[in-house]
């Protein structure tokens, strides 16, 4: 049986996550992303809240949905974690959120391995969550994935070194954003797999496609489910990341966001799949350099906001 109480350090996390820009300025539409639950947003492996404090993992995103009258939290969990441990570490901060702000559940936002984790805490504890929205996230698996883990044996020195440097990776990370949280990078490989995804879904199938490429079911036990992603690659040539994810996107059969296939990325309601962006780009990275011929991710995302308000969320 779970904790009931808080403990003081998951109050303190909550009481800063809620601390945040003041709303900025607004004369049009200013309640246009004011949802009646609140808006959690949830990182990706190798993620973070913010970086010293300034540097957004949802770059811009935050402060663009506050403007426009939402309630935002950005969680922190392990940047390197199976996906219950990671989805546990999630429970603990919405159980100091719904403290907090005394809404008894969240509309709950996940990119890439942060969707697997809030589709963790929609199976586990479905009291908490009103709608489950996933950006770019590999519900049947990421090819890279398989790749890695076709190529490191269990137990070798490769696995020894790829792990060490993840886990030191996700260790400096969470020291520079305020957190301890605990690092295993191999259990995040795996969790990412598609033979892992196969596993996590006969676990937890809510939203999950029954057909190849399809939609999944859009409510389960009153939760909502939407997805989007994307399927550019080189999307601006300013953007340092993008070659790398140019790289990644050769592992794959079917388009894909550099990181995560097309068809991968659906779960429950499919806004869209193919937006011309990568897989930083979705939460506006790096440093909000995106393709100019695409909508902004900050406009997807102020957009979902009104789309769960106008669902009565």
């Amino acid at each position: 049986m779970r904790r009931s109480r808080f403990a003081p350090l998951l109050l303190a996390l909550g009481l800063v996550l809620l601390a945040g820009p003041a709303r900025a300025f607004c004369l049009f539409q200013c309640n246009a992303a004011k949802t009646k639950y609140p808006i959690v947003l949830a990182h990706g492996l190798a993620g973070f809240d913010e970086l010293f404090g300034v540097f957004e993992y949802f770059f811009g995103i935050p402060s663009e949905l506050r403007g426009k009258g939402a309630t935002v939290f950005v969680t922190q969990v392990s940047a390197f974690q199976s996906t219950a441990a990671r989805g546990e570490q999630l429970i603990d901060q919405i159980e100091t959120i719904a403290a907090i702000t005394g809404k008894p559940k969240v509309n709950l936002i996940g990119h890439s391995h942060g969707g697997l984790d809030v589709r963790y805490v929609a199976s586990v504890r479905p009291d908490l969550v009103a709608s489950v929205t996933t950006v770019a996230s590999p519900h049947q698996g990421a090819e890279l994935a398989d790749f890695l883990r076709a190529n490191v044996q269990n137990g070798s020195f490769t696995e020894d070194l790829l792990a060490f440097f993840a886990n030191s990776l996700g260790t400096v990370l969470g020291l520079l954003s305020g957190t301890t949280n605990p690092q295993d990078a191999i259990l995040a490989l795996d969790a990412l797999t598609s033979t892992g995804l196969a596993a996590f879904n006969a676990q937890h199938p809510q939203g999950v496609p029954t057909t190849a490429c399809g939609q999944g079911a859009s409510v389960v036990n009153g939760i909502r489910y939407y997805s989007w992603s994307g399927t550019g690659v080189l999307t601006n040539v300013f953007d340092v990341s993008d070659p790398a994810l140019g790289l990644t996107s050769l592992f794959y059969s079917e388009a894909n966001d550099g990181l995560v296939g097309r068809c991968s990325s659906h779960l429950g309601s499919v806004i869209r799949d193919n937006y011309f962006q990568n897989h930083l780009d979705e939460v506006n990275q790096i440093l909000g350099l995106v393709s100019i011929f695409e909508s902004n991710p900050k406009t997807l995302f102020r957009n979902h906001a009104n789309r769960l308000k106008n669902a009565g969320l």
